[in-house]
């Protein structure tokens, strides 16, 4: 099962050269394909069809049996589709928590995700690029531009994007050169955050079958979408070396001033490059690389204290609790941060993330079978200096005191996946294929709390409590095949099955602990032996998947498909290695997580191609659905494992007239009820009480059986309405508002009734005025006209709640991450 990256390379140039040569005997070099003519559909109305690739293959939407939200190119323009996170704008039951450590971020859909805490977790809902996997949670910090199409798969998804994902994938597919000469600039400025923002594409053949595509965007903010008006703070330290001599300590103090008044102040560059070479019809070699650099001024600037424990102020700093978009950070203590690892010399929090990424893609079409190959290698690199109370305090008065920490970490995968598929005319078709991949996960994590100091530490480490650092290295192997067969002409039966054998090895280490900490934090070299922790993990699992389809006219289909996908388990290198636990290794490893279930639906196309109608039921129950917390009594992260069920009915539906060119209407209805099977023994959260049912296993535990999931409303939809008319002889102006609809949920995976976000609807609008043949082109974009805040993930305040267990039990405060304002954009567009 293990394979050098050389050898698969060595492979990949190989298939390549075989591919290219029966093409090069069979026919000529053939020209790029020309642009297709506009549809007749498109001058009188009417649906346009939208190409997805759900299945390996080119089909429109309505002809794939998967629940799958298409967005086209111009959608992505007109709605300013940028990020993971505004893809949620368009797709009502997918929601982004933007977090700041951990993961950085919990991708939820239709009520299942990852949560955030622990960095070593992958998504349950898998993002793709280019039809490469990425399946961290730090994909959010990429930004996505000069796009073909985003599809957002709902579901378990086992055999058609690279690993397994159990909740859905989200499938980025970035734009290719074109057959002839195109070039574009784009310049736009956001008002809240005061943002700069310019991009621009490239786009020409370089002979009559190579193509070259240039994109590079780049923009900067003057300002930020949330306020921080927190004050100084003074932060005091005791000597542990003084202290450890019969001494007093030597208190000192320090100031932390605020940080940054508008966060997130991000600047951004991105740039990716392309190559598409087609020698003939039935040869396509494509050609991706991308850079990212992203630097913002906090890395913690979207969590908001929205909910108190005890009352309306915090109880870290007094400040009032509320649903606004207003946080109280401070930086570094100047002093310390001057030799604090990966620090800012003033102390400045931030969060620089830096990526790199290529793939290569190869298919060879033949008369009865397409060969396919895509080859993937992904670099990212993310460091912060993070407030991680969230919520600073002031140690002066009594209060808990503040903590800051350092974190550097890189992520590196190489993957090569092998495709065959068959395209015979008879009844009898198949899908074979492989995918190997290797992966490394470096971390160290340096931190500043309980006020403690050792002048007789290492250098650099003087203020440090506790530091550690750890690894993770992957080796993935799978084999997967689909076979399908045509019953009647309109009756098609498809079967397949993903086998997947996954390896981990991973090491942790505190390898520094301040002497007056250990009994906290274990040292690597603590007698118990239990210093370093050390895991191979070795997981194996079949995921089959059938799939029942019939359709009896053009503009209908009905299927029915059961469904299975598996996560592989893994290890928390951002965890803890308390001294109070008695089994490291269990607090740090976590088991695999699997989906299985049925999805039934049907999509139409009536009224001579005027209005799309689809509904979709579902029913898929999650066994080992891995759910982080930190268990405060012993001071540790814990990734635990729960069994899940989440069933609901979509409805979606588009209507476009034919007697009314560019106008289309269209929304949906999602009903989803996810809710945990069987959590006997789920963690309380910070302060409950017997009463409210932290009464198991000596008081710290909950039966959250049968109860709700986190970031799982009931209802979801989204109402919308697009129209575009000629203006005059040669201008055309066009209009979007949309609504997004979510009923209320918990944000938190503990049950805390506190962290109930209410209903919202949040109001997207567009103004676009510009030249008929879209040569030049005027927009103003808004995003939460409404200016609603609401929050897609939480955390308990750290230093807040207490009594857990007991009838005089505190709440934690509760700190949401919050999502983006109202933000109002102006942006011009010229092609040449």
């Amino acid at each position: 099962m293990r394979f050098s990256k050389s050898a698969l390379l060595t492979s990949t140039m190989l298939t390549m050269t075989l591919l290219s040569l029966p093409a090069a005997a069979q026919e000529a070099a053939a020209p790029l394909p020309q642009e297709q003519p506009p549809q007749d559909e498109a001058a009188t109305g009417g649906i346009k069809e939208i190409i997805v690739t759900a299945r390996k293959r080119q089909e429109t939407a309505q002809d794939v049996p998967v629940a799958v939200t298409a967005i086209s190119a111009e959608q992505i323009a007109s709605r300013d589709i940028t990020s993971v996170e505004k893809i949620a704008a368009i797709a009502p039951q997918f929601n982004v928590g933007r977090a700041s450590n951990g993961s950085g971020a919990q991708l939820t859909l239709r009520g299942i995700g990852s949560s955030s805490t622990s960095i070593g977790i992958e998504q349950s809902v898998a993002v793709v690029v280019d039809g490469a996997y990425y399946g961290q949670g730090r994909v959010i910090q990429e930004g996505f531009f000069d796009l073909a199409r985003v599809e957002v798969l709902k579901g378990p998804q086992a055999l058609f994007f690279g690993k397994n994902a159990t909740a859905g994938v989200i499938s980025i597919t970035t734009a290719d050169p074109t057959a002839t000469p195109e070039f574009q600039i784009k310049g736009g400025y956001e008002f809240r955050s005061q943002q700069y923002r310019v991009e621009g594409y490239a786009s020409m053949p370089l002979t009559d079958t190579l193509g070259i595509r240039l994109a590079a965007r780049y923009s900067k903010m003057d300002g930020g979408y949330y306020r921080n008006i927190a004050q100084d703070i003074v932060y005091t330290e005791v000597d542990s070396a003084s202290v450890l001599a019969g001494g007093n300590g030597d208190p000192t103090s320090h100031i932390a001033k605020p940080a940054a008044h508008k966060a997130p102040g991000e600047e951004e560059f991105l740039a990716r490059g392309t190559l598409k070479w087609e020698p003939t019809s039935r040869l396509t070699v494509s050609l991706k690389g991308s850079v990212d650099f992203n630097t913002v001024n906090n890395s913690s600037w979207n969590y908001v204290a929205f909910a108190c424990g005890d009352g309306s102020t915090s109880q870290l700093n007094g400040y009032a609790c509320g649903k606004h978009f207003i946080t109280h950070q401070n930086n570094m203590p100047a002093d310390v941060a001057a030799t604090f690892p990966f620090a800012k010399k003033d102390g400045s929090l931030y969060n620089r993330y830096r990526s790199a990424g290529g793939t290569l893609n190869v298919t060879y079409d033949a008369d009865q079978l397409q060969l396919s190959s895509v080859t993937n290698y992904q670099w990212n690199n993310n460091r912060w200096a993070c407030a991680c109370d969230f919520q600073s305090s002031n140690s002066a008065d009594g209060r808990p005191g503040s903590n800051w920490a350092t974190e550097n970490s890189s992520w590196k995968a190489f993957s090569q996946e092998f495709r065959a598929l068959t395209q015979f005319d008879g009844p009898f078709n198949m899908m074979l294929g492989m995918l190997y991949q290797k992966t490394r996960r470096d971390f160290e994590q340096y931190v500043l709390v309980g006020g403690v100091s050792n002048s007789a530490a290492p250098a650099g480490l003087e203020h440090v409590a506790t530091a550690k650092t750890s690894f993770t290295k992957g080796e993935t192997m799978a084999v997967f095949g689909q076979i399908t067969y045509k019953i009647l002409p309109t009756l098609e039966l498809a079967g397949g099955a993903r086998y997947s054998d996954e390896t981990k090895n991973s090491f942790f280490t505190q390898f520094y602990n301040n002497p007056l900490v250990t009994s906290i934090f274990r040292d690597q070299f603590d007698p118990d032996g239990l210093g370093v922790v050390t895991a191979r993990q070795h997981f194996t699992n079949w995921s089959p998947e059938a799939t029942l389809t019939w359709k009896p006219t053009e503009d209908l289909m009905v299927y029915g498909a059961y469904k299975t996908a598996y996560k592989s388990g893994g290890f928390s290198n951002g965890g803890i290695n308390s001294k109070l636990s008695a089994d490291p290794n269990a607090d740090l490893t976590f088991d695999p997580e699997k989906a299985e279930g049925f999805e039934l639906g049907f999509k139409s196309t009536l009224l001579n191609r005027q209005l799309r109608f689809n509904v979709t039921a579902f029913n898929y129950k999650y066994k080992n659905l891995q759910v982080d917390f930190f268990n405060s009594p012993i001071f540790a992260f814990q990734t635990l494992t729960a069994d899940a069920r989440t069933k609901g009915v979509e409805a979606e539906f588009q209507f476009a007239p034919n007697g009314i060119p560019g106008f289309d209407l269209h929304g949906s209805v999602n009903y989803n009820k996810a809710r945990y099977t069987d959590f006997p023994l789920a963690p309380c959260y910070a302060g409950q009480t017997p009463a409210a049912g932290c009464n198991l296993a000596g008081g710290s535990r909950q039966d959250l059986s049968g109860q709700t999931l986190s970031v799982a409303p009931l209802w979801t939809g989204n109402l919308g309405v697009n129209y575009e008319m000629s203006v005059g002889s040669a201008m055309k102006l066009g209009l979007n508002v949309d609504a997004k609809y979510s009923g209320s949920y918990l944000a938190s995976a503990f049950g805390n009734p506190l962290s109930r976000q209410g209903k919202y609807v949040t109001l997207d609008a567009g103004l676009r005025f510009g030249a008929e043949d879209d040569n030049w082109q005027l927009a103003v974009i808004g995003k939460n006209l409404t200016n609603r805040f609401y929050v897609t993930g939480v955390v308990d305040g750290p230093s807040t709640g207490s009594g857990t267990g007991t009838p005089g039990g505190i709440r934690a405060d509760q700190l949401g991450f919050g999502t983006l304002p109202r933000t109002v954009m102006v942006e011009v567009t010229k092609k040449f």
